[in-house]
Order: structure tokens, then sequence, then C-alpha cells
């Protein structure tokens, strides 16, 4: 399946930001990649840089392509309520995302891949979409089988964010996704109005 798998810090030196987690490297380097560096002279941009470069960012924070990340804008601007709200929870509630939200797994990257090795089950059932849009009231756990992985292991034990819409039982290895987040409760730094002007040219 195609997915980005180019290397991580440039992008989070593209936008300022390190949008897949903590990293010594862009902490070193906090400037825009390119062979002069801090000495480029970069002038302003134009308000479609500006919102184009904002959708590009979500997209490279979920970890989706184009084509699936038009389609959940589409979706999200039939829902109710406001589009760029809808369109960040439509996000937040991929399982790959869910996964790494629940401390499963270190990075989004690596929630993705015990998805799709068939590590983790909703609803007792084997589930290898990372697409896979999750309900609230959804049980997600991991499989028996897979529960002395050391990496699982390993991140539930580094693992110490706590989110209001997500319940998890560290014992069972077992949580439940029990509501779709509001805006103030999501951390990215994701300016959605940007992205729906953009959509809306």
């Amino acid at each position: 399946m195609a997915r980005y798998r180019g290397p991580k810090t440039k992008i989070a030196r593209r936008f300022g930001d390190p949008i897949f987690g903590p990293d010594s490297a862009f902490d070193n380097r906090n400037y825009p990649p390119g062979q002069h560096g801090l000495a480029r002279k970069r002038g302003k941009k134009s308000e479609y840089a500006v919102q184009l470069a904002e959708k590009q960012k979500a997209k490279y924070t979920y970890g989706i392509l184009e084509r699936q990340f038009r389609n959940l804008f589409e979706k999200a601007s039939r829902q109710k309520g406001i589009t760029g709200e809808n369109l960040l929870q439509l996000c937040e509630a991929r399982l790959d995302n869910v996964v790494y939200r629940m401390g499963i797994a270190p990075t989004r990257r690596a929630a993705r891949q015990l998805v799709s090795h068939r590590h983790i089950m909703v609803n007792g059932k084997q589930v290898n979409i990372p697409s896979y849009h999750v309900l609230a009231g959804d049980s997600i756990s991991v499989r028996e089988r897979s529960r002395s992985l050391s990496a699982i292991s390993t991140s539930l034990e580094g693992n110490n964010s706590k989110y209001e819409w997500i319940e998890w039982n560290s014992a069972a290895q077992s949580g439940r996704y029990l509501q779709d987040p509001l805006r103030d409760q999501i951390p990215e730094n994701i300016k959605e109005q940007l992205i729906v002007e953009l959509y809306s040219k």
C-alpha cells in the first residue's frame, strides 16, 4: 500500500514543527531544509501557499495520502457541524491513530504496522486496515498472541499520555474509544480552517 517512506526530519523541518514526535535531529536543525539553510532568503508566502502547506502538514501528521485525505474532507463537509473540526475528528478516529493514542505504539507509523500485521482487534475481531473508522464505544485490544511482543510492552511502559476520549486498561491491554474528541482536546497544531479554505476554492 502506498505511503510516504522518506526522511521524517526533513518534512518536520519544512513545517517548522516536530509533527512526527520528539526528534533530536529536528532540535539540532530547527530551520527549513535546503543547501543554504538559514541564509536563504524566503519571500512572503501567498495565501494559497500557506493553505497548501497546512494541508500537507495535516496529511503527513496522520500519514494519509492525497486522495484519501480529499475523501475525508468531502465526508466531513457532508456532516453537521464545523467542517474543519469534523475533518480532524475523522482523522483521529482512524484505527492506526487510535492505537497510537492508546500508547500501544510509539508513533503512527508503528501503529500502522501493528494494524497491518494483524496484532490489533476491534470488538473482538481482527482488523488489518489502518484507515478503519473507529466508532464511539468500540473496544480496541491487542491480540492475545501479540501481547508478549517487546515493541508493544516497551511502548506501553513509556506511555504517559492520557486523553479524555479514550479509556485504557493496561492489565488487559485493551481500551475503548469513548467519543469523538472536541477540537480543543486534539493536541495537534493544525489550522484546519486553512484546509477548508483551500478545498473550497
